[in-house]
This record gives C-alpha cells, structure tokens and sequence, in this order.
C-alpha cells in the first residue's frame, strides 16, 4: 500500500492544502509547489480525471411538456445519466468552487449573463473539456491515466525544498 503523505500537517490543513492544491492544478493547468505536495495532489487529481473521463458522455435524453405561449409542447431536454450525476457529486463533493474570472474591459452585466447557467465552472471544465480530451487520448493511444507531470526546477532559496511544476499533459 503506498505512503500516505502527512506533509507535517494535521488532518484538516493537509486535506484543505491538497484539495486546494487539486483545484488549482485543474483549473489552472499548471502550479508551482513542493515536490512531496505536488505527489500527493498529482494522486489525487489523476483520480478525479478518471472519474470525469469515464462519465462525460452518459447523459440521457428525456422528453418533457412544457407551456409555451398558453399552448403544451413536448421539448427534448439532456439529461444526466445517474452515474454521471453521481460523478458529478464526487468532483463536488472534493473540489472548491473557483469562480469564473471577468474578463478584461467586460461589463459586471455581460460577465453575470455570460455566467448565469454555469453553477460550478470548475466541474464544467472536468466534463466538457477534460473528458474528451483525455477520452479521446486513451483510445489513440491505448491506455489511460498519466493525465499529469512534474518538472522539477530544483532547491528552493531559504530552506533547499525541492520545487517543481505540476502539470497537465
């Protein structure tokens, strides 16, 4: 059974610094920490990429009656599987919400209304743009997992840590 990492912290502040660490790594793409933090979040994270890449496709049409203009029409709606509503809640359950960032010259207006139907972007990102990305890499190439990387840039000035750069691949 592999080490488990205590990063010289109590229980609390290690799962609050790795599930920082992982959130920031998704979101991001690529940090800048310790290499002993950088292993314990690449586990984690490589984890919840498995998760979203084996779920972001099952979603289910469903055909609901809706009242438009004082008249009932049936409208096609998507859906999402129960297993992919429980990934879902997995990603959530472990990740924090990083909220989307406004853009350059954006009016707060155009930001709300550019951000209104995404509730937790970062778990958007997971299934939209993580899954396929990596889905489609694992039928290319035969295999999957190694969606991360470390790079190590060398002795940190102060106390000599080891620092590296976490990345995604």
């Amino acid at each position: 059974m592999a080490e488990l990492r205590k990063l010289n912290q109590q229980n609390d502040q290690r799962q609050a610094t790795l599930r920082n660490l992982v959130s920031a790594l998704l979101w991001y793409g690529r940090i800048e920490t310790t290499l002993t933090r950088a292993k314990a979040a690449r586990r984690i994270a490589e984890k919840l990429i498995t998760v979203a890449v084996r779920e972001y496709a099952n979603d289910v049409k469903v055909v609901k009656k809706v009242t438009e203009e004082n008249a009932k029409v049936k409208k096609e709606f998507v859906n999402d599987s129960p297993s992919k509503l429980a990934a879902r809640r997995k990603l959530l359950s472990y990740l924090y919400d990083i909220p989307e960032p406004k853009k350059e010259k954006e009016s707060k207006y155009n930001y709300k209304k550019r951000v209104q139907d995404v509730n937790h972007p970062l778990v958007e990102k997971m299934f939209r743009e993580y899954g396929p990305k990596y889905y489609k890499r694992a039928q290319e190439t035969g295999t999957g997992g190694g969606y991360t990387r470390i790079i190590k840039k060398g002795p940190r000035r102060g106390d000599a840590a080891e620092i590296v750069i976490l990345e995604l691949v």
